[in-house]
């Protein structure tokens, strides 16, 4: 009769006799830096020192045109990573590349996650036209006002509580600038005037006010979208004669202008709200400051947006469904420890991190946080979005129109006329 010793000892020897289970390994890349590259490096190490069965190998690469040409062509010869950040403004130029895999209710099940998690305009910019998710939105990320109150002080713009107030229409704004030109701002209000991204932001979100639309059915600006299109471009024009705004300011010069107390106002996405933050607590600002939604200047309330998502790359072999659960366990892990990524700044687009107490005492991001109610997200097109035709025609086109190059009405022709060219190939 065999003795319970020798039973215990032999499924002992059984147990360790079994392989462990293999660590998963996920390839990650990004094109974080900064303060944004700072942040997410603590939630990758966050999440690697919470699992030992599922580790993040992570690179960060080139923003803009270097990262999305890498994926492209690392797609091709199926060595890309197994999860990346992506734009939501690059999807529809993605899905035409087919770079991207969906992401199926089954996968966001393994993450903990529904569609329903996230603002609907984030996961209406991340789903294609066959109705298909490709990227699971991680934020929103906005143009926001941020404002100098030592140039307001005695105005109607800052009331008890030296919260910006008073300013409901394009009127009032423009009100504002020169009051504090009058108190000695320099430049009233700061933007990138000499660059794509800051002056398309800001002529997208007033052509957004309008209720106007880019591209509509393949067609750039049609019917009076055109004449929205230059208003937009003649109240931006006319920010420049009255020399409120710097001239041609590249990004760097544009932020330094309100951080070095020259500027009333700066137009910038929230990403530059850990600079003030930052600047501030070091005691080397100056002023107080605050930020807030863009007001309604004109006839909606409309900002310019986009979001950082995570996405999984098209493979020619189907990823091995142990691999996309890991992938999946990361992403669910991302999105319920976005608090961690709102101090960037941004507006978590996992509903239930913006609406915690946590985020609601965060300052000034939950004052701007509406925003995501009526975020304008790029036009879903392949030529628009990051880095792509669209931005080059605001450097080419819009900025020399700001410059008095170019009459604004001949400016946004010239710019539907190269655009739709494009299209049409």
């Amino acid at each position: 009769m065999i003795g319970m010793r020798t039973i215990l000892a032999a499924t002992t020897a059984s147990i360790l006799a079994l392989p462990a289970a293999a660590q998963q390994t996920v390839v990650w890349w990004d094109f974080l830096s900064g303060g944004d590259g700072v942040r997410m490096k603590a939630l990758i190490d966050g999440f690697n020192e919470e699992h030992e069965d599922i580790q993040i190998d992570a690179t960060t690469l080139e923003w803009g045109v270097p990262f999305y040409t890498k994926v492209r062509t690392s797609a091709a010869v199926g060595e890309g990573p197994d999860v990346m950040t992506y734009h939501l403004s690059r999807v529809p130029l993605a899905l035409e590349e087919g770079v991207l895999s969906p992401i199926t209710d089954a996968d966001l099940e393994v993450a903990g996650l529904t569609k329903d998690d996230f603002f609907a305009s984030s996961i209406e910019a991340a789903t294609g036209p066959d109705g298909e998710l490709y990227a699971i939105p991680f934020d929103i990320h906005s143009l926001v006002l941020y404002y100098n109150k030592s140039f307001l002080e005695g105005t109607d713009y800052l009331d008890a509580d030296g919260n910006l107030t008073g300013i409901e229409s394009l009127e009032d704004f423009e009100a504002a600038l020169q009051a504090a030109a009058e108190n000695g701002s320099q430049t009233p209000l700061s933007y990138q005037t000499g660059g794509d991204g800051g002056v398309w932001r800001v002529f997208y979100t007033l052509l957004s006010q309008q209720g106007g639309e880019f591209i509509v059915d393949g067609e750039v600006l049609p019917g009076d979208n055109t004449d929205k299109a230059v208003r937009a471009l003649e109240i931006m024009t006319n920010w420049n004669e009255q020399g409120w705004v710097p001239d041609q300011a590249e990004y760097e010069a544009s932020v330094a202008l309100f951080t070095g107390g020259q500027s009333a106002f700066q137009l910038n996405g929230v990403w530059e709200v850990p600079t003030m933050t930052d600047m501030a607590d070091a005691g080397t600002l100056g002023f107080e400051w605050g930020a807030v939604q863009v007001p309604t200047l004109l006839d909606e309330s409309a900002t310019w947006a986009d979001s950082h998502a995570f996405a999984i790359p098209a493979q020619d072999e189907e990823m091995d469904p142990e691999k996309r659960e890991a992938v999946m366990t990361v992403i669910g892990w991302m999105e319920e420890n976005s608090i961690g990524w709102a101090s960037a700044g941004h507006i978590p687009a996992y509903v239930a991190t913006t609406e915690s107490d946590e985020y609601q005492s965060m300052e000034p991001n939950a004052t701007y946080a509406s925003l995501a109610d009526t975020a304008s997200f790029d036009p879903a097109d392949p030529i628009a979005g990051v880095a792509s035709p669209v931005y080059d025609q605001a450097l080419n086109v819009l900025v020399p129109a700001l410059a008095g190059y170019l009459e604004p009405a001949d400016a946004i022709e010239q710019m539907k006329a190269e655009l739709s060219g494009m299209m049409n190939r």
